[in-house]
């Protein structure tokens, strides 16, 4: 018997997931606790019943963005697969797809916050260090054989530098462009089924 979520349960998420999109949308510094409160539809007063700091609250919404993205990208690299893509050049094309030049507050919580990470609380540098391992290790899983060693690392590396300097030259042609052309170079150098 499933027992559903009580109404502090519900109440937190929905805190969690405000976060989670603020903080992608405008970075560490940019985040209120006031701020998330009022967006979530909440009271400013109710925020220490579900957490010790901002800084726990920022810790736990980067860990829920990071699985959100890693959902969404899972999600769109099944549909990729299906069309034939390899799990390789599924989750490249998925993860430097057009789409992501806007709309921050639904991506990659890595690539929206990596440069501001070292600067956080220690809980926030943990939280960010493990979405930065996880990003390398959902490469890793679908490196094709005979990958040398450390190239998850540096492809994971290339995938979010890519993102950042794309939205850095914006939603456009010149951003979109230097999307393709990583995605490109990413799959002849290492997508075994690209050369079929």
């Amino acid at each position: 018997m499933e027992i559903a979520p009580n109404r502090k349960a519900l109440t937190h998420e929905r805190i969690v997931d405000t976060a989670a999109r603020a903080i992608r949308r405008a970075g560490f510094q940019g985040v209120g606790v006031a701020d998330i409160m009022k967006e979530a539809g909440l009271t400013h007063g109710g925020f220490y019943a579900h957490f010790p700091s901002r800084d726990a609250l920022l810790a736990e919404a980067l860990e829920y963005a990071g699985q959100q993205g890693a959902a969404r990208l899972a999600k769109g690299n099944a549909i990729r697969e299906g069309k034939g893509a390899s799990p390789f050049r599924a989750l490249v094309e998925g993860y430097l797809s057009d789409r992501h030049l806007s709309g921050t507050e639904n991506g990659c919580a890595v690539a929206a916050l990596l440069s501001e990470m070292p600067r956080q609380a220690a809980e926030v540098q943990a939280a960010g260090v493990q979405r930065v391992r996880s990003l390398v290790d959902a490469v890793e899983r679908v490196l094709p054989d005979g990958a040398a060693p450390g190239s998850a690392a540096a492809i994971a590396s290339q995938l979010v530098g890519a993102l950042q300097l794309a939205r850095a030259l914006g939603d456009n042609a010149e951003g979109r462009a230097l999307l393709a052309h990583n995605r490109g170079a990413l799959v002849a150098q290492y997508d075994d089924s690209s050369a079929d």
